[in-house]
């Protein structure tokens, strides 16, 4: 008989549900498969959405959000953790306070990566105000790595991105308000021919240049970063090597992407799939 096989390294997503699959937690969980992470997820909400719009949506209770975090890290383990859309200040409080109990925080055992998705990519916004001050007083001081594009920087900080220096100065500002690091993605600097992202941890600035690809089809890209770092994070690199693995990773999905729907398709993760053999 054949020794079991070791238990991968697994990584835990704090997310809404895409119904057209594109981004959100099914964004999160095939980034997870294709870095050979195993996912586990907490849901915070149904969405209603396709390439139109989010048209509906349904949060779920936050004691059952917190009741998925608790129950995957007392049993199965948790080498890493991401937050996607979490609705309400009800549920970021339930997960932060979840996420102290499960030992996932910046100080704590387990690394957390916060991305703070406070409006849809059709710009519709996913929490108020109370919301917005749940996220900046709560998860922003348990960061080990924030990974804002350049509309939550907008959000969390005042602050209107243009171009690289103005990079330099948001990260400077949110990683005051308590991350261990800042990810300052530059994806919606559309003017620059580069795709420059910028890590920060209070005192070194390292740049992660890529392409920037000239196609629409960008749904699910920040979901995607964010989960392949963490996806590193949990294979036990450092911030820094893993911020450079989630870039490597969204770049080439993004390179691979396709249209589907009316409007703007999703970023792949087929490229990581072994041909099929005919």
């Amino acid at each position: 008989m054949n020794p079991e096989p070791p238990a991968p390294p697994s990584a835990l997503t704090i997310a809404g549900s895409d119904s057209g699959g594109a981004a959100g937690l099914q964004a999160d969980l095939r980034t997870f498969l294709t870095c050979g992470v195993h996912g586990l997820v907490a849901v915070t909400a149904v969405t209603v959405q396709n390439t139109l719009g989010v048209h509906d949506r349904h949060d779920i209770p936050p004691r059952i959000v917190a009741g998925q975090i608790e129950a995957v890290a007392s049993d199965m383990g948790v080498g890493a953790a991401k937050t996607g859309m979490l609705a309400s200040a009800e549920i970021i409080h339930a997960v932060a306070a979840a996420c102290d109990r499960a030992e996932i925080g910046r100080d704590a055992r387990v690394p957390f990566v916060v991305d703070p998705v406070a409006a849809s990519m059709h710009g519709q916004p996913l929490f108020d105000e109370a919301g917005l001050t749940a996220v900046r007083d709560e998860l922003l001081p348990r960061a080990t790595v924030l990974t804002p594009n350049l509309d939550e920087v907008r959000l969390l900080t005042g602050l209107r991105v243009t171009d690289r220096e103005g990079m330099h100065a948001a990260a400077v500002v949110l990683h005051r308000l308590g991350p261990k690091y800042v990810l300052v993605k530059s994806g919606h600097l559309l003017a620059d021919p580069e795709c420059v992202d910028l890590l920060f941890d209070g005192s070194t600035f390292v740049e992660l240049p890529g392409p920037r690809y000239r196609t629409p089809h960008t749904h699910g890209a920040g979901d995607t970063m964010a989960s392949a770092l963490t996806a590193g994070l949990a294979k036990g690199l450092s911030v820094v090597e893993a911020a450079r693995y989630g870039k490597w990773f969204v770049s080439q999905a993004v390179e691979h992407a396709y249209p589907m729907g009316a409007k703007v398709g999703p970023v792949s993760a087929f490229w990581r799939l072994a041909p099929e053999q005919r």
